[in-house]
């Protein structure tokens, strides 16, 4: 049986849906209890599109990790990542007058950019809020600027809201799964908990996630998501455009881009001694010419598309010092061969597919696999100190939210 202390988190991909039970013991540490993973059905881009459909793929996930964990649950924290999710941000003042910064002052900006999000957009709910800096007199804080003197307080604060008809709908998922959703989590911030290190996330870092059907853009300083964009554009964009241009099938397609290699070095034998395709590529499509510099024009359109608009997020927000410093590659995109030394061409600079040493393969596999379910995990049981609403557990194993104090509302 299920127990107060024992929590869900389930990630809702266009691929897969993943699930992880874990308990929060006395000590507050945390243990896995289960994992399961199964094909998605109903969502795309994040989005409930076949109802019926999506709370049969949440039950069947659940249910999997339940049985394993010998356990059940009510309730469960949801990563997801949309192309509709906005991030907004707001900078709010206000006068000191040479008194003492009191900790109501930094409250009474927060719930200020708060209600301008809300009234300015009544259409969206908020998934985060994330303090970027204070500036006091001109001075910039990375901390709460308690007990400092000062004239003027200015609080810069970043939102991520999705659209609330979003919301609705996956909660309706869940609650035809008789399971409440407890909140959201941003799988691109839930990322960078799990595989960013606490310097990467302070000096300035740039995530790139390129997934099955779309890739997300997390930029990262302070310890803070300062950025996030989702672009419509995965890897198998790039499979279907091999497919339609050179007229093979899906699975032809999909065999050629994860055999070739992107700096035209030809470790695979995918081409002839006249650099056209292999016959052996052609499972079932009837044999022709199909050049190596075709390929790679198609390969390389569709990822310079995605790095364009990557880089233009980034000038957009003034974020080109993160060009120069930590850019990083995740998702399944990433395995492209040789796509950090392509990428970083691309850029100018040294692009980096995050990986780390495991004793066990099964480890590593298990790692990366669920690795958003573990940075919200993270997230869920200790907070994150620049979340305007972090969420944590007291002794009590009760959910204590930065709303419930200050706006008098729950999550």
């Amino acid at each position: 049986m299920g127990s107060d202390n024992t929590r869900g988190v389930i990630e809702l991909g266009d691929t897969y849906i993943k699930c992880l039970i874990f308990r929060i013991n006395d000590d507050n540490s945390s243990e896995i209890l289960s994992t399961s993973v199964i094909q998605s059905e109903g969502f795309h881009n994040g989005v409930v599109v076949n109802l019926t459909k999506a709370s049969k793929a949440i039950r069947s996930c659940v249910s999997a990790a339940e049985k394993q964990a010998k356990a059940f649950i009510k309730k469960i924290n949801v990563v997801l990542e949309q192309t509709e999710f906005l991030c907004t941000k707001f900078s709010k003042h206000r006068k000191i007058n040479g008194a003492k910064i009191h900790k109501n002052d930094v409250e009474f900006l927060l719930k200020e950019a708060k209600r301008h999000v809300t009234h300015n957009d009544y259409t969206q709910s908020i998934i985060h809020i994330f303090n970027h800096n204070y500036v006091v007199d001109g001075k910039i804080f990375i901390e709460e600027p308690i007990d400092i003197y000062a004239d003027y307080l200015s609080h810069e604060i970043a939102f991520i809201t999705m659209p609330k008809n979003n919301v609705k709908n996956i909660n309706q998922a869940f609650i035809d799964c008789d399971i409440e959703v407890e909140r959201f989590i941003s799988c691109t911030f839930a990322l960078a908990i799990k595989l960013l290190n606490d310097n990467e996330l302070r000096l300035g870092s740039a995530l790139i996630d390129i997934g099955f059907e779309k890739t997300s853009l997390g930029l990262f300083k302070n310890l803070a998501l300062v950025h996030s964009m989702t672009f419509p554009i995965g890897i198998n964009h790039i499979t279907k455009d091999i497919s339609k241009v050179c007229s093979l099938s899906l699975e032809e397609s999909e065999n050629i881009r994860n055999a070739i290699d992107l700096l035209f070095e030809d470790r695979n034998d995918l081409f002839d001694e006249k650099n056209n395709l292999k016959e052996i590529y052609f499972k079932t499509s009837g044999y022709r010419k199909i050049s190596k510099a075709l390929i790679l024009n198609i390969i390389k359109a569709r990822l310079e598309e995605i790095f364009e608009m990557i880089k233009k997020q980034m000038i957009i927000t003034g974020s080109n010092s993160i060009i120069e410093t930590n850019l990083f590659l995740v998702g399944d995109g990433s395995n492209l061969s040789n796509l950090e030394k392509y990428s970083s061409n691309f850029f100018g600079s040294n692009v980096k597919k995050l990986s780390k040493n495991y004793k066990k393969e099964s480890e590593r596999k298990k790692d990366e696999e669920f690795a958003a379910c573990l940075g919200a995990l993270h997230v869920i049981k200790d907070g994150w100190e620049t979340e305007a609403i972090p969420e944590s557990i007291n002794k009590n194993n009760q959910k204590v939210s930065f709303f419930d104090k200050i706006f008098g509302i729950k999550l």
